[in-house]
Protein backbone atom coordinates (compact mmCIF):
# COMPACT_ATOMS: atom_id res chain seq x y z
CA UNK A 1 0.00 0.00 0.00
CA UNK A 2 1.51 3.65 -0.90
CA UNK A 3 1.99 6.18 1.21
CA UNK A 4 0.66 9.65 0.48
CA UNK A 5 1.29 11.64 3.55
CA UNK A 6 3.11 12.06 6.52
CA UNK A 7 2.78 13.41 9.83
CA UNK A 8 5.11 15.69 11.98
CA UNK A 9 6.03 12.65 14.36
CA UNK A 10 7.23 10.66 10.77
CA UNK A 11 8.87 13.91 9.97
CA UNK A 12 10.49 14.26 12.74
CA UNK A 13 12.03 10.52 12.89
CA UNK A 14 13.06 11.24 9.27
CA UNK A 15 14.88 14.20 10.21
CA UNK A 16 17.00 12.16 12.97
CA UNK A 17 17.58 9.60 10.75
CA UNK A 18 19.10 11.88 8.16
CA UNK A 19 21.12 13.41 10.84
CA UNK A 20 22.35 10.10 12.25
CA UNK A 21 23.28 8.82 9.15
CA UNK A 22 25.61 12.47 8.30
CA UNK A 23 27.20 11.43 11.86
CA UNK A 24 28.34 8.22 10.83
CA UNK A 25 29.72 9.15 7.96
CA UNK A 26 31.36 12.50 8.60
CA UNK A 27 35.08 11.19 8.64
CA UNK A 28 34.78 10.03 5.26
CA UNK A 29 32.85 13.28 3.91
CA UNK A 30 35.85 15.09 6.10
CA UNK A 31 38.43 12.99 3.79
CA UNK A 32 36.66 14.67 0.95
CA UNK A 33 38.57 17.58 1.13
CA UNK A 34 40.14 19.32 -1.91
CA UNK A 35 43.32 19.85 -0.05
CA UNK A 36 44.82 16.94 1.34
CA UNK A 37 45.72 18.90 4.24
CA UNK A 38 44.90 17.79 8.60
CA UNK A 39 42.07 19.43 8.65
CA UNK A 40 39.23 18.72 6.56
CA UNK A 41 36.47 19.81 8.35
CA UNK A 42 32.91 19.73 5.93
CA UNK A 43 32.03 16.60 7.38
CA UNK A 44 32.05 18.07 11.25
CA UNK A 45 30.80 20.83 10.58
CA UNK A 46 27.78 19.73 8.91
CA UNK A 47 26.97 17.03 11.88
CA UNK A 48 27.36 19.48 14.23
CA UNK A 49 25.34 21.91 12.86
CA UNK A 50 22.28 19.05 12.72
CA UNK A 51 22.87 17.83 15.77
CA UNK A 52 22.51 21.10 17.46
CA UNK A 53 18.75 20.62 15.74
CA UNK A 54 18.31 16.98 16.26
CA UNK A 55 19.38 17.56 20.42
CA UNK A 56 15.99 20.27 20.27
CA UNK A 57 13.88 17.93 18.08
CA UNK A 58 14.69 15.32 20.45
CA UNK A 59 13.61 16.97 23.29
CA UNK A 60 10.26 18.01 22.35
CA UNK A 61 7.47 17.21 24.28
CA UNK A 62 4.85 16.92 22.22
CA UNK A 63 5.70 17.24 18.51
CA UNK A 64 3.28 19.45 15.91
CA UNK A 65 4.70 20.38 12.37
CA UNK A 66 4.82 23.99 14.15
CA UNK A 67 6.86 22.73 17.02
CA UNK A 68 9.31 20.61 14.50
CA UNK A 69 9.93 23.16 12.36
CA UNK A 70 10.77 25.97 14.74
CA UNK A 71 13.23 23.32 16.74
CA UNK A 72 14.87 22.57 13.37
CA UNK A 73 15.32 26.00 12.53
CA UNK A 74 16.33 27.63 15.45
CA UNK A 75 19.02 24.60 16.56
CA UNK A 76 20.36 24.48 13.30
CA UNK A 77 20.65 28.45 13.12
CA UNK A 78 22.74 28.45 15.88
CA UNK A 79 24.13 25.46 16.00
CA UNK A 80 25.74 26.38 12.19
CA UNK A 81 29.32 25.84 11.64
CA UNK A 82 31.35 26.97 9.03
CA UNK A 83 30.03 27.67 5.40
CA UNK A 84 28.85 23.90 4.68
CA UNK A 85 26.98 24.01 7.77
CA UNK A 86 25.38 27.43 7.55
CA UNK A 87 24.40 26.17 3.97
CA UNK A 88 22.32 23.32 5.19
CA UNK A 89 21.18 25.38 8.36
CA UNK A 90 19.49 27.60 5.56
CA UNK A 91 18.56 25.00 3.35
CA UNK A 92 16.44 23.97 6.71
CA UNK A 93 15.05 27.07 7.76
CA UNK A 94 13.61 27.39 4.16
CA UNK A 95 12.19 24.19 4.39
CA UNK A 96 10.63 24.42 7.83
CA UNK A 97 9.05 27.85 6.82
CA UNK A 98 7.26 25.73 3.57
CA UNK A 99 6.15 23.41 6.20
CA UNK A 100 5.16 24.77 9.60
CA UNK A 101 1.44 25.32 8.98
CA UNK A 102 0.15 21.88 7.74
CA UNK A 103 -1.01 18.88 9.62
CA UNK A 104 0.36 16.45 6.73
CA UNK A 105 3.06 16.72 4.04
CA UNK A 106 2.18 15.37 0.55
CA UNK A 107 4.47 15.31 -2.31
CA UNK A 108 3.39 18.59 -3.25
CA UNK A 109 3.94 20.38 -0.25
CA UNK A 110 7.18 18.74 0.09
CA UNK A 111 8.34 19.60 -3.34
CA UNK A 112 7.68 23.16 -2.13
CA UNK A 113 8.86 23.61 0.99
CA UNK A 114 12.30 22.33 -0.97
CA UNK A 115 12.24 25.22 -3.13
CA UNK A 116 12.15 27.40 -0.70
CA UNK A 117 14.79 25.55 1.07
CA UNK A 118 17.04 26.52 -1.88
CA UNK A 119 15.40 29.71 -2.25
CA UNK A 120 16.31 30.44 0.74
CA UNK A 121 20.41 29.15 1.22
CA UNK A 122 21.15 30.97 -2.04
CA UNK A 123 19.74 34.36 -0.77
CA UNK A 124 22.43 33.64 2.23
CA UNK A 125 25.22 33.12 0.07
CA UNK A 126 26.81 36.26 -1.25
CA UNK A 127 28.52 34.63 -4.52
CA UNK A 128 27.01 31.75 -4.88
CA UNK A 129 28.81 28.84 -6.45
CA UNK A 130 27.75 26.39 -8.86
CA UNK A 131 29.44 22.31 -8.08
CA UNK A 132 28.67 22.61 -4.37
CA UNK A 133 25.94 21.78 -1.80
CA UNK A 134 23.96 24.41 -3.22
CA UNK A 135 23.43 23.03 -6.63
CA UNK A 136 22.96 19.31 -5.29
CA UNK A 137 20.24 21.04 -3.03
CA UNK A 138 19.08 22.71 -6.70
CA UNK A 139 19.05 19.39 -8.41
CA UNK A 140 16.55 17.75 -5.96
CA UNK A 141 14.67 20.68 -5.35
CA UNK A 142 13.59 20.84 -9.05
CA UNK A 143 13.49 16.73 -10.12
CA UNK A 144 10.89 17.03 -6.66
CA UNK A 145 8.90 19.52 -8.06
CA UNK A 146 8.87 17.50 -11.82
CA UNK A 147 7.27 14.54 -9.76
CA UNK A 148 4.85 16.08 -7.40
CA UNK A 149 3.16 16.65 -10.78
CA UNK A 150 2.92 13.17 -11.37
CA UNK A 151 3.49 10.82 -8.48
CA UNK A 152 1.80 10.34 -5.27
CA UNK A 153 3.47 7.96 -3.19
CA UNK A 154 5.87 9.32 -1.19
CA UNK A 155 8.31 5.77 -1.55
CA UNK A 156 8.65 6.18 -5.08
CA UNK A 157 9.15 10.11 -4.91
CA UNK A 158 11.52 9.95 -2.12
CA UNK A 159 13.56 7.40 -3.98
CA UNK A 160 13.22 9.35 -7.46
CA UNK A 161 14.95 12.69 -5.69
CA UNK A 162 17.73 10.64 -3.62
CA UNK A 163 18.80 9.21 -7.61
CA UNK A 164 18.58 12.50 -8.86
CA UNK A 165 20.54 13.86 -6.19
CA UNK A 166 23.12 11.63 -6.37
CA UNK A 167 23.27 12.15 -10.25
CA UNK A 168 24.10 15.53 -9.68
CA UNK A 169 26.61 14.96 -7.33
CA UNK A 170 28.57 12.69 -9.48
CA UNK A 171 28.38 16.03 -11.79
CA UNK A 172 30.28 18.47 -9.33
CA UNK A 173 33.11 17.92 -10.76
CA UNK A 174 33.00 18.93 -14.17
CA UNK A 175 31.43 22.15 -12.95
CA UNK A 176 34.27 22.79 -10.44
CA UNK A 177 37.62 21.83 -12.21
CA UNK A 178 39.29 21.86 -8.77
CA UNK A 179 37.57 19.03 -8.08
CA UNK A 180 37.80 17.17 -10.95
CA UNK A 181 42.00 18.00 -10.40
CA UNK A 182 41.26 16.53 -7.07
CA UNK A 183 39.32 12.87 -8.20
CA UNK A 184 36.69 14.03 -5.62
CA UNK A 185 33.09 15.13 -5.29
CA UNK A 186 31.76 18.20 -3.51
CA UNK A 187 32.34 17.43 0.33
CA UNK A 188 28.89 19.46 1.35
CA UNK A 189 26.83 17.68 -1.65
CA UNK A 190 27.82 14.57 0.10
CA UNK A 191 27.10 15.64 2.73
CA UNK A 192 23.54 16.78 2.06
CA UNK A 193 23.25 13.31 0.06
CA UNK A 194 23.80 11.39 3.22
CA UNK A 195 21.21 13.32 4.89
CA UNK A 196 18.72 12.57 2.60
CA UNK A 197 19.83 8.84 2.66
CA UNK A 198 18.83 8.71 5.81
CA UNK A 199 15.80 10.58 6.19
CA UNK A 200 15.01 7.81 3.49
CA UNK A 201 15.51 5.13 5.72
CA UNK A 202 13.62 6.63 8.78
CA UNK A 203 10.56 7.20 6.20
CA UNK A 204 10.83 3.21 5.54
CA UNK A 205 10.44 2.09 9.45
CA UNK A 206 14.49 1.31 9.66
CA UNK A 207 15.53 0.59 13.42
CA UNK A 208 17.72 3.49 14.01
CA UNK A 209 19.29 4.87 17.82
CA UNK A 210 17.93 8.38 17.29
CA UNK A 211 19.58 9.31 20.94
CA UNK A 212 21.71 12.27 20.50
CA UNK A 213 24.40 14.53 22.87
CA UNK A 214 24.07 17.94 22.35
CA UNK A 215 27.55 19.68 20.83
CA UNK A 216 29.72 21.46 23.01
CA UNK A 217 30.31 25.25 22.20
CA UNK A 218 33.99 26.60 21.51
CA UNK A 219 35.56 28.15 24.34
CA UNK A 220 35.42 31.70 25.09
CA UNK A 221 38.16 33.69 26.63
CA UNK A 222 37.43 36.82 28.15
CA UNK A 223 40.31 39.06 28.09
CA UNK A 224 40.58 40.65 31.53
CA UNK A 225 43.14 43.52 32.67
CA UNK A 226 46.96 41.96 33.31
CA UNK A 227 47.16 41.65 37.59
CA UNK A 228 48.96 44.88 38.26
CA UNK A 229 52.43 43.21 39.62
CA UNK A 230 52.94 41.79 35.63
CA UNK A 231 52.03 44.95 34.10
CA UNK A 232 55.98 46.65 33.59
CA UNK A 233 55.09 49.27 31.16
CA UNK A 234 52.40 51.22 33.03
CA UNK A 235 51.37 53.77 29.68
CA UNK A 236 50.24 52.47 26.87
CA UNK A 237 50.81 55.34 24.41
CA UNK A 238 49.51 55.58 21.03
CA UNK A 239 49.97 58.69 18.57
CA UNK A 240 50.39 59.70 14.46
CA UNK A 241 53.02 61.12 13.18
CA UNK A 242 52.05 63.43 10.50
CA UNK A 243 55.61 63.10 8.64
CA UNK A 244 58.31 65.63 7.32
CA UNK A 245 59.07 63.92 4.91
CA UNK A 246 58.87 60.12 4.11
CA UNK A 247 61.04 58.26 5.71
CA UNK A 248 63.35 54.93 4.61
CA UNK A 249 62.63 51.62 5.96
CA UNK A 250 65.78 51.50 7.66
CA UNK A 251 64.54 55.11 9.54
CA UNK A 252 61.33 53.39 10.07
CA UNK A 253 63.83 50.51 11.99
CA UNK A 254 65.75 52.76 14.00
CA UNK A 255 62.17 54.49 15.36
CA UNK A 256 61.21 50.82 16.31
CA UNK A 257 64.60 49.72 18.17
CA UNK A 258 64.17 53.02 19.70
CA UNK A 259 61.12 52.52 21.44
CA UNK A 260 60.84 48.73 22.16
CA UNK A 261 64.69 49.91 24.28
CA UNK A 262 61.65 51.82 26.47
CA UNK A 263 58.90 49.57 26.16
CA UNK A 264 56.98 46.69 24.56
CA UNK A 265 53.79 45.43 22.71
CA UNK A 266 55.24 47.74 19.73
CA UNK A 267 53.13 48.03 16.85
CA UNK A 268 54.32 50.81 13.92
CA UNK A 269 52.55 51.33 11.00
CA UNK A 270 54.15 53.32 8.34
CA UNK A 271 53.49 54.73 4.66
CA UNK A 272 54.55 57.52 3.03
CA UNK A 273 52.32 60.73 4.78
CA UNK A 274 52.31 59.17 8.22
CA UNK A 275 53.67 56.73 11.20
CA UNK A 276 51.01 54.90 13.44
CA UNK A 277 52.33 54.18 16.54
CA UNK A 278 51.52 52.01 19.68
CA UNK A 279 53.46 51.50 22.41
CA UNK A 280 53.23 50.81 26.28
CA UNK A 281 56.54 52.60 28.09
CA UNK A 282 56.82 53.79 31.67
CA UNK A 283 58.22 56.88 30.02
CA UNK A 284 55.68 58.58 27.18
CA UNK A 285 57.64 61.83 26.91
CA UNK A 286 60.29 59.73 25.67
CA UNK A 287 58.54 58.56 22.95
CA UNK A 288 56.86 61.58 22.06
CA UNK A 289 59.90 63.36 21.77
CA UNK A 290 61.61 60.66 19.36
CA UNK A 291 58.61 61.35 17.37
CA UNK A 292 58.49 64.83 17.25
CA UNK A 293 62.21 64.67 15.30
CA UNK A 294 60.04 63.54 12.76
CA UNK A 295 57.25 65.24 12.23
CA UNK A 296 53.97 66.85 13.92
CA UNK A 297 51.92 64.60 16.04
CA UNK A 298 47.95 64.10 16.07
CA UNK A 299 45.45 61.93 17.85
CA UNK A 300 48.29 61.64 21.12
CA UNK A 301 46.18 58.75 23.42
CA UNK A 302 47.74 57.78 27.20
CA UNK A 303 46.07 55.50 29.10
CA UNK A 304 47.23 54.47 32.87
CA UNK A 305 46.73 51.27 32.60
CA UNK A 306 47.85 50.02 36.49
CA UNK A 307 44.85 52.87 37.25
CA UNK A 308 42.79 51.22 34.75
CA UNK A 309 42.92 47.49 35.37
CA UNK A 310 42.06 49.11 39.54
CA UNK A 311 38.84 50.73 37.84
CA UNK A 312 37.69 47.67 35.30
CA UNK A 313 38.14 45.13 38.65
CA UNK A 314 35.55 47.30 40.35
CA UNK A 315 33.32 47.58 37.34
CA UNK A 316 33.71 43.77 36.76
CA UNK A 317 32.41 43.41 40.19
CA UNK A 318 29.28 45.33 39.50
CA UNK A 319 28.76 43.81 36.46
CA UNK A 320 28.95 40.42 37.99
CA UNK A 321 26.63 41.31 41.05
CA UNK A 322 23.83 42.74 38.78
CA UNK A 323 24.46 39.50 36.30
CA UNK A 324 23.74 37.62 39.59
CA UNK A 325 20.78 39.94 40.66
CA UNK A 326 19.03 39.45 36.75
CA UNK A 327 19.83 42.70 36.23
CA UNK A 328 20.14 44.48 32.77
CA UNK A 329 23.34 45.85 32.22
CA UNK A 330 23.48 48.71 29.85
CA UNK A 331 26.64 48.80 27.74
CA UNK A 332 30.02 50.17 29.14
CA UNK A 333 31.62 51.70 25.86
CA UNK A 334 31.29 52.09 22.41
CA UNK A 335 33.36 49.54 20.63
CA UNK A 336 34.11 46.05 21.40
CA UNK A 337 35.85 43.62 19.41
CA UNK A 338 35.46 39.84 18.94
CA UNK A 339 38.56 37.62 17.22
CA UNK A 340 38.52 33.76 16.36
CA UNK A 341 41.99 32.68 17.45
CA UNK A 342 44.47 29.73 18.14
CA UNK A 343 47.71 29.16 19.50
CA UNK A 344 48.53 30.46 22.69
CA UNK A 345 50.91 33.56 20.85
CA UNK A 346 47.77 34.42 18.12
CA UNK A 347 45.85 34.94 21.15
CA UNK A 348 48.32 37.17 23.02
CA UNK A 349 48.60 39.46 19.68
CA UNK A 350 45.03 39.56 19.71
CA UNK A 351 44.64 40.72 23.75
CA UNK A 352 47.55 43.30 23.13
CA UNK A 353 45.76 44.49 20.01
CA UNK A 354 42.51 45.01 22.05
CA UNK A 355 40.32 42.43 21.63
CA UNK A 356 37.53 41.98 24.53
CA UNK A 357 36.40 38.19 23.65
CA UNK A 358 38.74 35.74 21.95
CA UNK A 359 36.66 32.48 20.04
CA UNK A 360 38.99 29.53 20.41
CA UNK A 361 38.48 28.25 16.71
CA UNK A 362 39.95 28.64 13.41
CA UNK A 363 40.67 25.74 10.36
CA UNK A 364 40.71 23.06 12.73
CA UNK A 365 37.21 23.58 14.64
CA UNK A 366 35.03 26.70 13.03
CA UNK A 367 32.89 28.32 15.99
CA UNK A 368 29.55 28.16 15.77
CA UNK A 369 26.50 30.86 15.41
CA UNK A 370 25.79 30.03 19.10
CA UNK A 371 29.53 30.66 19.93
CA UNK A 372 29.22 34.17 18.51
CA UNK A 373 26.17 35.19 19.76
CA UNK A 374 27.44 34.21 23.42
CA UNK A 375 30.70 36.51 22.61
CA UNK A 376 28.80 39.19 21.32
CA UNK A 377 26.19 38.77 24.07
CA UNK A 378 29.27 39.29 26.75
CA UNK A 379 30.85 42.83 24.76
CA UNK A 380 29.33 45.77 26.60
CA UNK A 381 29.62 47.44 24.03
CA UNK A 382 27.29 49.33 21.52
CA UNK A 383 29.02 48.70 18.25
CA UNK A 384 30.86 44.96 18.05
CA UNK A 385 33.48 44.02 15.08
CA UNK A 386 34.06 40.53 14.67
CA UNK A 387 37.07 39.19 13.26
CA UNK A 388 36.21 35.93 11.71
CA UNK A 389 40.03 34.86 10.48
CA UNK A 390 38.80 32.49 8.62
CA UNK A 391 36.92 31.99 5.23
CA UNK A 392 35.04 29.17 6.24
CA UNK A 393 33.75 31.12 9.45
CA UNK A 394 32.44 34.44 7.74
CA UNK A 395 28.80 33.24 7.16
CA UNK A 396 28.56 31.94 10.80
CA UNK A 397 29.56 35.51 11.76
CA UNK A 398 27.42 37.32 9.12
CA UNK A 399 24.50 34.87 10.61
CA UNK A 400 25.13 35.84 14.02
CA UNK A 401 25.05 39.50 13.21
CA UNK A 402 21.36 38.92 11.60
CA UNK A 403 20.53 37.62 14.50
CA UNK A 404 21.23 40.18 17.18
CA UNK A 405 19.14 42.82 17.30
CA UNK A 406 20.16 45.19 20.45
CA UNK A 407 23.93 45.77 18.93
CA UNK A 408 25.52 47.18 16.03
CA UNK A 409 27.74 43.92 14.78
CA UNK A 410 30.24 44.35 11.92
CA UNK A 411 31.58 41.19 10.52
CA UNK A 412 35.22 42.17 8.65
CA UNK A 413 35.85 39.54 5.88
CA UNK A 414 39.20 38.38 7.35
CA UNK A 415 40.29 35.32 5.87
CA UNK A 416 43.23 34.32 8.10
CA UNK A 417 44.36 35.67 11.38
CA UNK A 418 47.38 37.70 10.33
CA UNK A 419 44.53 39.65 7.84
CA UNK A 420 42.71 39.84 11.44
CA UNK A 421 45.76 41.56 13.27
CA UNK A 422 46.55 44.17 10.71
CA UNK A 423 42.29 45.11 10.90
CA UNK A 424 42.50 45.58 14.45
CA UNK A 425 45.92 47.53 13.97
CA UNK A 426 44.30 49.74 11.45
CA UNK A 427 41.54 50.80 13.71
CA UNK A 428 41.15 54.25 14.34
CA UNK A 429 38.93 55.63 17.49
CA UNK A 430 38.38 58.99 15.86
CA UNK A 431 36.21 57.14 12.32
CA UNK A 432 32.77 56.07 12.77
CA UNK A 433 31.69 52.35 12.82
CA UNK A 434 30.75 52.25 9.46
CA UNK A 435 34.40 54.24 8.56
CA UNK A 436 36.63 51.70 10.26
CA UNK A 437 34.69 48.83 9.20
CA UNK A 438 35.06 50.18 5.55
CA UNK A 439 39.13 51.34 5.97
CA UNK A 440 39.32 47.72 7.54
CA UNK A 441 38.24 45.65 4.75
CA UNK A 442 40.22 47.62 2.40
CA UNK A 443 43.71 47.09 4.02
CA UNK A 444 42.88 43.24 4.80
CA UNK A 445 43.30 42.85 0.85
CA UNK A 446 46.97 44.35 0.89
CA UNK A 447 47.72 41.00 3.13
CA UNK A 448 49.14 37.90 1.60
CA UNK A 449 48.68 34.97 4.51
CA UNK A 450 50.46 31.47 3.27
CA UNK A 451 50.38 28.32 5.65
CA UNK A 452 52.93 25.71 5.88
CA UNK A 453 51.50 22.41 6.75
CA UNK A 454 51.75 18.28 5.70
CA UNK A 455 50.12 16.66 3.44
CA UNK A 456 47.65 13.42 4.37
CA UNK A 457 46.96 11.70 1.36
CA UNK A 458 48.16 11.48 -2.13
CA UNK A 459 46.82 13.58 -4.68
CA UNK A 460 47.02 15.64 -7.47
CA UNK A 461 46.34 19.73 -7.91
CA UNK A 462 47.34 23.09 -8.59
CA UNK A 463 49.77 20.93 -11.30
CA UNK A 464 51.67 19.32 -8.10
CA UNK A 465 52.00 16.41 -7.96
CA UNK A 466 51.50 15.74 -3.75
CA UNK A 467 51.92 12.57 -1.63
CA UNK A 468 50.77 11.50 1.35
CA UNK A 469 53.31 13.33 4.05
CA UNK A 470 54.46 15.87 2.14
CA UNK A 471 55.21 19.36 3.30
CA UNK A 472 53.14 21.99 1.11
CA UNK A 473 52.85 25.55 1.65
CA UNK A 474 49.42 27.18 0.70
CA UNK A 475 48.50 30.68 -0.38
CA UNK A 476 45.40 31.89 -0.04
CA UNK A 477 43.99 30.50 -3.08
CA UNK A 478 46.22 27.67 -4.47
CA UNK A 479 49.25 25.30 -3.07
CA UNK A 480 52.59 27.37 -3.91
CA UNK A 481 55.23 24.76 -2.52
CA UNK A 482 55.45 21.12 -2.12
CA UNK A 483 58.61 19.82 -0.98
CA UNK A 484 60.03 17.43 2.17
CA UNK A 485 61.55 20.17 4.49
CA UNK A 486 59.69 22.90 6.22
CA UNK A 487 62.07 25.40 5.76
CA UNK A 488 62.59 24.54 2.38
CA UNK A 489 59.22 24.64 1.52
CA UNK A 490 58.15 27.68 3.56
CA UNK A 491 60.99 29.65 1.44
CA UNK A 492 59.64 28.85 -1.62
CA UNK A 493 55.96 29.99 -0.53
CA UNK A 494 57.85 33.50 0.27
CA UNK A 495 59.06 33.59 -2.63
CA UNK A 496 55.80 32.76 -4.40
CA UNK A 497 54.13 36.03 -2.58
CA UNK A 498 56.32 38.52 -2.63
CA UNK A 499 56.14 40.73 -5.30
CA UNK A 500 57.36 44.61 -6.21
CA UNK A 501 54.80 46.13 -3.67
CA UNK A 502 55.49 44.17 -0.69
CA UNK A 503 57.33 45.64 2.46
CA UNK A 504 56.40 43.38 5.46
CA UNK A 505 57.17 39.96 5.92
CA UNK A 506 55.64 38.26 9.13
CA UNK A 507 56.41 35.04 10.31
CA UNK A 508 54.09 33.29 13.03
CA UNK A 509 55.63 29.80 14.25
CA UNK A 510 53.71 26.92 15.27
CA UNK A 511 53.39 24.79 18.74
CA UNK A 512 55.66 22.21 16.70
CA UNK A 513 58.79 24.88 15.64
CA UNK A 514 61.12 25.85 17.81
CA UNK A 515 62.19 29.54 17.84
CA UNK A 516 65.57 28.96 16.95
CA UNK A 517 64.32 27.45 13.54
CA UNK A 518 62.12 30.36 13.32
CA UNK A 519 65.06 32.65 13.74
CA UNK A 520 66.99 30.71 10.94
CA UNK A 521 64.02 30.97 8.48
CA UNK A 522 64.03 34.85 9.43
CA UNK A 523 67.58 35.37 8.93
CA UNK A 524 67.74 33.28 5.48
CA UNK A 525 64.68 35.63 4.52
CA UNK A 526 66.34 38.53 5.79
CA UNK A 527 69.46 37.48 3.75
CA UNK A 528 67.50 37.28 0.44
CA UNK A 529 65.20 40.14 0.87
CA UNK A 530 67.42 42.71 2.36
CA UNK A 531 65.10 45.71 1.57
CA UNK A 532 61.92 43.95 3.63
CA UNK A 533 61.09 43.86 7.66
CA UNK A 534 61.07 40.66 8.59
CA UNK A 535 59.45 39.58 12.08
CA UNK A 536 59.29 36.30 14.08
CA UNK A 537 56.16 35.69 16.25
CA UNK A 538 55.27 33.13 18.62
CA UNK A 539 51.72 31.76 16.77
CA UNK A 540 51.52 28.56 18.88
CA UNK A 541 49.21 27.09 16.75
CA UNK A 542 48.89 23.48 15.67
CA UNK A 543 48.76 21.72 12.62
CA UNK A 544 50.40 24.88 10.33
CA UNK A 545 53.76 25.29 11.35
CA UNK A 546 54.52 28.34 10.00
CA UNK A 547 51.87 31.14 8.69
CA UNK A 548 53.45 33.74 6.89
CA UNK A 549 52.21 37.16 5.57
CA UNK A 550 53.26 39.80 3.35
CA UNK A 551 52.29 43.08 2.94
Amino acid sequence: MSTKTIDAGVLAKMFLAGAKNLEAKKEWINELNVFPVPDGDTGTNMTLTIMSAATEVSQLDKITMDSLAKAISSGSLRGARGNSGVILSQLLRGFTKGIAHYEKLDAQKFADAFEKGVETAYKAVMKPKEGTILTVAKGAATRALELAEEMEDLDAFFREIIDHAEYVLSQTPEMLPVLKEAGVVDSGGQGLLEVLKGAYDGFLGKEIDYSFEAPTGQKLTRISPQAEADIKFGYCTEFIIVLKEELSEHEVSKIKEYLMSIGDSLVVVADDEIVKIHVHTNDPGLAISKALTYGSLSRIKIDNMREEHQEKLIKDAEKLAAEQAGEETVPEKEVGFISVSVGEGMCEIFKELGADYLIEGGQTMNPSTEDMLNAISRVPAKNIFIFPNNKNIILAANQARDLTEDKNIYVIPTKTMPQGITALINYVPDRSPEENAEAMAEEIKNVKTGQVTYAVRDTHIDDKEISQGDIMGIGDHKILSVGKEIEQVTLHMVEEMVDEESEIISIYYGEEVSEEDAEELASRLEDKYPDFDVEVNQGGQPIYYYIVSVE
